[in-house]
């Protein structure tokens, strides 16, 4: 029997691969985790390749040409807005409101769609270069002139929830493949060795859930950490913590484990692997140490709280992720992911459009302007490249009297900072909004070009996994080249 530090008596054979994930801890957890995982697979690797995996999971690496960007915040905004709505003003629509549409409409799986159906909202011209976005989005509409729409985003024919967001976080909406930021941080690792490279902020368990920010076959060092869910408050938002979050037990348990390594060590003499295990405890406590110096909105100003909502609704809520995201990002977080998501926040008006889509942008709209504000004051934003984006947009025409169906195949996407050119509109579709008429961007598109803003050449970011090399774009996508600065 061993005895940790408060006396308490620990069987000799404890399952070591149990206690690095018990003792997981805030940002720590994607430390162990990894570590825990590489147990499994110890057998068939040589101590120096484990040693270096473990001092590389986080280790900044070289890009594959200079940046424009150095980091991500990506706005998932989940249910499918409205590009007719938002970005993409349709006069036809209005025009001939209530009528049929004059062409054969998409059939797809639960597609019950009626006469062309005008939007509620007035489209205003913002900013030098008079980029109309509806009054849904007044805030960010005034920051147009830092903003890339892209009116021409194509989802292929994934036409419910999951499939479509997972198309959108992983380039695949059927198989199982790692996120869009677990490529990145396994691509350029982090810019803080104390902090983890990816964090999700208020995931949804639903539509691809934990899937929209895994690691799939990549190493799980690689995945996101998660704060908070799509089911509670972000104020109440708490890492996964086995215990108390005072540094002294943490501390202790740390020690703990080796000692325990140590024991298992002088039983297996020959097991250098436990040397490069213990390399990264002193990680995972520096996370530890970290996370609330990060998380801590208090240190913010009143002016700040004001800029982003905080304190007021319905903005309390996105605004501090957005703060958050901004405070992550500015500490060296490569990938940060935002999300306003279901079931608490849901774009998906299959009914009550007006209600609906209200509702939600007055939650989003003042914070999401605020990000991209306090980024650019701060100097931040040449270098922190923001995306706006929703699974798939929705149909011109009328689900039922007042709703729209989904729509994949055409819908609206913004980008802004990083290397990006502001104040354009990219791409464009037909006069009704149904089908994309002008440079078409897919997710692969969409994804090779957020790589390319990080010096990342898509072909060249593979990952050898079940006898092939495997990528986030797969054997397709192109930089959208008319958008970069």
């Amino acid at each position: 029997m061993l005895s940790n530090p408060d006396g308490q008596r620990v069987p000799s054979n404890s399952n070591r691969r149990q206690l690095l994930k018990a003792a997981a801890c805030g940002f720590g957890h994607v430390a162990l985790l990894g570590l825990a995982e590489q147990e499994s697979v110890a057998e068939n690797t040589s101590p120096q390749e484990l040693s270096a995996q473990y001092k590389s999971a986080l280790e900044v690496r070289r890009s594959h040409f200079p940046a424009k960007a150095k980091r991500v915040i990506f706005l998932f905004i989940h249910g499918g807005v409205s590009h007719v709505d938002s970005f993409d003003p349709k006069p036809k629509l209005a025009e001939m409101n209530g009528k049929p549409v004059p062409f054969a409409k998409p059939d797809f799986e639960f597609a019950v769609t009626g006469n062309l159906l005008k939007s509620p909202w007035t489209f205003r011209n913002y900013g030098e270069s008079g980029i109309p976005v509806s009054d849904l989005f007044p805030e960010i509409g005034s920051c147009v002139d830092d903003i890339a729409v892209i009116r021409s985003m194509e989802n292929g024919n994934q036409v419910s929830h999951g499939p479509a967001a997972l198309a959108l976080h992983t380039g695949d909406g059927v198989f199982h493949r790692p996120s869009m930021g677990a490529w990145i941080v396994y691509g350029l690792g982090s810019e803080n060795q104390d902090l983890p490279g990816f964090v999700t902020l208020s995931p949804s368990n639903y539509h691809g859930g934990s899937q929209n920010y895994g690691s799939a076959f990549l190493p799980a060092s690689y995945q996101a950490t998660r704060i908070g869910d799509g089911h509670s408050r972000f104020k109440q938002a708490t890492f996964d913590n086995l215990a108390s979050k005072n540094p002294d037990l943490q501390r202790k348990q740390l020690d703990l484990l080796k000692r325990l390594n140590k024991q298992h060590q002088e039983s297996r003499s020959d097991d250098s692997r436990l040397a490069a295990r213990i390399l990264s405890y002193e990680l995972t406590f520096r996370m530890q140490m970290e996370a609330p110096l990060i998380t801590d909105l208090a240190r913010e100003s009143k002016s700040t709280f004001e800029l982003y909502g905080i304190d007021k609704e319905p903005t309390d809520e996105f605004g501090r992720q957005c703060l958050s995201a901004r405070r992550m990002s500015e500490a060296g977080v490569r990938f940060v992911h935002v999300n306003h998501s279901y079931p608490r926040n849901y774009w998906d008006a299959h009914g009550r459009l007006r209600a609906n889509h209200s509702s939600n942008a007055k939650k989003i709209d003042k914070p999401i302007a605020a990000l991209l504000r306090d980024l650019k004051q701060r100097g931040l934003l040449d270098e922190t490249l923001v995306v706006w984006g929703t699974e798939f947009g929705r149909t011109p025409a009328a689900q039922g009297r007042d709703g729209r169906d989904h729509h994949p195949h055409a819908f609206s996407l913004w980008m802004a900072g990083g290397g990006i050119k502001g104040g354009i509109t990219h791409g464009a579709t037909d006069e009704f909004g149904y089908y994309v008429a002008e440079n078409k961007v897919s997710m692969h598109d969409l994804h090779a070009t957020i790589l390319h803003q990080l010096g990342l050449n898509h072909e060249e970011l593979t990952y050898r996994y079940a006898g092939r090399d495997f990528r986030l774009t797969d054997v397709e996508g192109e930089v959208v080249k008319d958008i970069l600065a």
